[in-house]
């Protein structure tokens, strides 16, 4: 019997922070090598999966795409690899998360005007809904 610990789908799951859902999808994008099965068929994963888990999960909640996560996996399964192209990888993605935080800046700005002009009181009238529909003369 192998000495080395292996765990179910859940224990993995549990072990990585991420959902076993998760980690079917995972494995079915190619981000996580299939793993051994047992004779029933149950997925059996191991440290070196669990730890691979749990670089998709971090690089989730830093918000990379699944495209980025698979070029930073392969970047960090490289030992070869150059640190510039892990660099370029994390500057491209600040320079979107940059665009995308200003676009929603102005979504809060102009959502904000749009509230500050509606008087909020019995009326029918309401600039938030002329804007929405094309008719925005009420709000300059």
């Amino acid at each position: 019997m192998n000495s080395v610990e292996q765990f179910n789908i859940g224990e993995a799951a549990s072990r990585s922070g991420v959902s076993a859902k998760m980690v079917r999808h995972y494995e079915s994008l190619g981000l996580l090598p299939a793993v051994a099965r047992t004779e029933s068929g149950y997925r059996r994963y191991g440290e070196k999966e669990v730890h691979t888990l749990r670089f998709v999960r971090r690089a989730r909640d830093l918000g990379f795409s699944m495209a980025e996560i698979a070029e930073l996996l392969k970047l960090w399964q490289n030992r070869r690899r150059a640190s510039a192209d892990v660099k370029r990888i994390a500057q491209r993605h600040v320079a979107d998360l940059e665009r995308r935080m200003a676009a929603m800046a102005d979504m809060r700005d102009s959502l904000k005007h749009l509230a500050h002009c509606c008087q909020g009181d019995q009326r029918p009238d309401c600039p938030i809904l002329e804007e929405l529909s094309g008719h925005n003369a009420a709000v300059s």
